[in-house]
């Protein structure tokens, strides 16, 4: 019988078993849908697919522990719905991370070096990420200092891509409150001085 006229569910037990084949007609059956489904939420064509490959490398990799609840279909379309809404999250931690370096260098051009140089901002910052625990802090110094993606960070460390975006979110708030009274006090005189 060819592996074609399988049911998803024979082909999960399959897939759980090792078989490529089974996994191979899972990727055919699914990729293209799961493509389509992810770029109408994405503007870009190549995270769209990064993301399929990503879940498709999961769904390998995780093949032994798969339990699925529903029907396939409705699990790999969760599942991209998921990556999608994980990828916008991770975007808006770096949008708001461009967006306050930004704001800081302007507050240098505006000849504000008098009410803090950025020389005292950058050790506020790195007094923050010192007191990162370690692990959290050599995630946050592979993403941020040596502009490493997550994938490249977790096949370093050899953890999850899930553990690095924990980490990249638990180093971001800890420097955010370590910023935030600079941050009040930044703001509060720029708005005496322009007021």
């Amino acid at each position: 019988m060819k592996i074609r006229k399988f049911s998803d569910e024979d082909l999960i037990e399959l897939l759980k078993e090792g078989s490529t084949a089974a996994f191979e007609e899972l990727y055919n059956r699914y990729w293209e849908k799961l493509y389509n489904s992810a770029r109408k939420r994405l503007s870009e064509a190549e995270i769209a697919e990064e993301l399929v490959q990503d879940f498709f490398t999961s769904l390998w990799l995780n093949r032994e522990k798969l339990v699925i609840h529903s029907s396939f279909n409705s699990y790999v379309h969760s599942s991209i719905r998921y990556l999608v809404y994980n990828h916008y999250q991770k975007e808006t931690v770096r949008r708001v991370y461009r967006e306050n370096t930004q704001r800081v260098l302007a507050l240098e051009d505006n000849s504000t070096q008098e009410l803090l140089s950025l020389k005292e901002l950058n050790k506020v910052l790195e007094e923050g990420v010192e007191k990162l625990p370690a692990k959290c802090r050599t995630v946050y110094e592979l993403s941020r200092k040596e502009y490493k993606n997550n994938k490249e960070i977790a096949s370093l460390l050899g953890i999850s891509e899930k553990t690095v975006e924990n980490h990249l979110t638990k180093a971001l708030r800890n420097i955010r409150l370590s910023l935030k009274d600079v941050m009040s006090f930044i703001t509060l005189v720029l708005s005496f001085l322009f007021n």
